[in-house]
């Protein structure tokens, strides 16, 4: 059973998988093009990071962060490499989206990278009914980003 609470930043595991999930992140796209938030960005008061647990072992993380104009982003979604594939990416995107629209968010965003590396996370998004549109939140639509939406 997958248990999703608020995630504990200073945990070491929780700790590690966000240093893997930046590690990815840089080597992944091109210099000046990751937008990953590093654990001073997910400190801060406008996110919330949740962790996913099965057993009591760290399955995977996510993150919202409020945009103060009725849209969140989401941020940080990375599943531990022990846990790929076993549903643990699905299960926080929609305990994230259920957030959202708890809320009261007319849109939730996100921005992500371009290539092989992220295509099942994309594949995931659009699943879920995330689709492709306009810019938002000060990204810069470029070869090396996908900036995706789904109204809530």
């Amino acid at each position: 059973m997958l248990a999703i609470v608020e995630a504990d930043l200073g945990a070491a595991d929780v700790r590690a998988l966000l240093a893997l999930h930046l590690a990815g992140m840089h080597a992944s796209s091109p210099p000046g093009h990751v937008f990953a938030l590093d654990l001073s960005g997910l400190r801060t008061p406008d996110v919330t990071v949740w962790q996913a647990r099965a057993g009591g072992a760290l399955a995977g993380i996510g993150a919202l962060k409020a945009l103060g104009d009725g849209t969140g982003e989401l941020k940080s979604m990375r599943t531990h490499p022990d846990h790929l594939r076993t549903g643990v990416a699905a299960a926080l995107l929609e305990y994230i989206v259920a957030e959202a629209r708890a809320r009261g968010y007319r849109r939730l965003s996100l921005e992500t990278g371009s290539g092989a590396a992220f295509e099942p996370a994309l594949a995931l998004y659009r699943r879920r009914g995330f689709a492709e549109g306009d810019a938002f939140g000060g990204y810069v639509p470029t070869d090396f980003n996908q900036l995706l939406h789904l109204p809530l």
